[in-house]
């Protein structure tokens, strides 16, 4: 016996209704009448905190107030959580895997351009103009896990760049600050540009508009239901706006 490809949808639809009715349970014995609303959130440890926090943002203004949960880990870590209701949602770079026998869906949030920031002094140590600068500079970049680092790797073959990697950092906070510290050019989303450029010793090498980042939330449901998770998609524009 195997099931028809319309008792295959009905069966999605089932599981869907199951694992609302499951949240609907958790949601009403955790959280009484006049208590927060309780969000548990999952951010893939290769998405830069500050754009978390601005994606995230909407969601604890909401007026009955809201008790954020939130971790950071590896996505395989948080998707087993995630599929086990430990977590309501997760922000990743990346949609969900399909080598993980994990049941979740990608809800796409939106997308950014990618910049090259150095500090001043080192960008100095060069006049060619970009991209090719990148070839004369040291180059820190993101762990081979993340999105970014893939696509930054295709682009860097678009262009034939030869480039001197100086370092490689799954957290993009640290690979920051060794930019800071004139180790090496960097990329970051080009969404969090005037953030980095105010930080004053940083100087914009270029952008590379033509790397796209996605940026994605990853749920158990189909479609989005918490009201945390709808106050922060209605609001995702104004966040991902560059």
């Amino acid at each position: 016996m195997e099931l028809t490809e319309a008792g295959q949808m009905a069966l999605r639809y089932a599981d869907d209704i199951f694992a609302l009715s499951a949240e609907l349970e958790r949601v009403l014995r955790h959280h009484p009448e006049g208590q927060p609303t309780e969000f548990r959130v999952g951010v893939s440890d290769v998405v830069p905190k500050s754009l978390a926090y601005r994606l995230l943002r909407p969601a604890i203004s909401l007026p009955q107030g809201v008790r954020i949960i939130c971790h950071e880990w590896r996505l395989d870590r948080l998707l087993a959580d995630l599929a086990i209701h430990r977590l309501d949602l997760v922000i990743s770079d990346a949609p969900v895997p399909t080598n993980l026998d994990v049941r979740a869906y990608s809800h796409r949030l939106g997308e950014s351009g990618v910049a090259w920031l150095a500090d001043r002094t080192l960008a100095q140590r060069t006049t060619s103009v970009f991209p090719d600068c990148l070839k004369h500079l040291p180059l820190l970049l993101p762990g081979q896990d993340s999105a970014i680092r893939q696509k930054v790797g295709e682009w860097f073959r678009k262009y034939r760049l030869q480039v001197n990697v100086a370092g490689e950092f799954d957290d993009t906070a640290l690979m920051a600050a060794f930019g800071q510290a004139q180790i090496g050019a960097f990329p970051v989303p080009s969404v969090l540009l005037d953030e980095y450029l105010q930080l004053g010793e940083l100087q914009l090498l270029g952008l590379a508009d033509d790397i796209r980042l996605d940026y994605f939330a990853l749920s158990v449901q189909r479609h989005l239901t918490h009201p945390c998770v709808l106050a922060m998609t209605a609001k995702v524009a104004e966040v991902l706006e560059r």
